[in-house]
């Protein structure tokens, strides 16, 4: 916090499916109040994989993860790294990724509120 300005942080975690719940549960646990989950698809280095069906290969190209956003205080936000990276780690490749960015603003749109306050 800087002369009153609250930092607001977005985190977006890309996550394995069966990831999901534990990790949701872990950041409830930690005080982390609301977040957003996407179906998404998408290659990092291992560029897909091949699966066998019905006896005939094919390519997936696309691996199906969830992506999960939360915005936080900059004060919150090495508990909610944290506890992504110690929940939704299993040590194979494929894991996922953590992307941190700045919010401009958060605006609660029944209220009004802004800021923190919208979170």
């Amino acid at each position: 916090m800087f002369l009153g300005i609250v930092i607001v942080k977005k985190v977006e975690a890309v996550v394995r499916h069966f990831k999901l719940e534990d990790v949701k549960n872990a950041l409830t646990e930690q005080g982390i109040q609301g977040m957003t989950v996407s179906e998404v698809r998408g290659f990092g280095r291992q560029k897909g994989h091949t699966e066998i069906y019905r006896g005939t290969e094919y390519a997936i190209d696309f691996v199906p993860k969830v992506k999960i956003e939360v915005v936080c205080t900059e004060d919150n936000l090495q508990v909610v790294i944290d506890t992504i990276l110690q929940v939704g780690q299993t040590g194979q490749i494929g894991d996922g990724k953590i992307f941190v960015s700045n919010l401009e603003e958060a605006i609660r749109i029944r209220t009004g509120e802004r800021g923190e306050d919208a979170l």
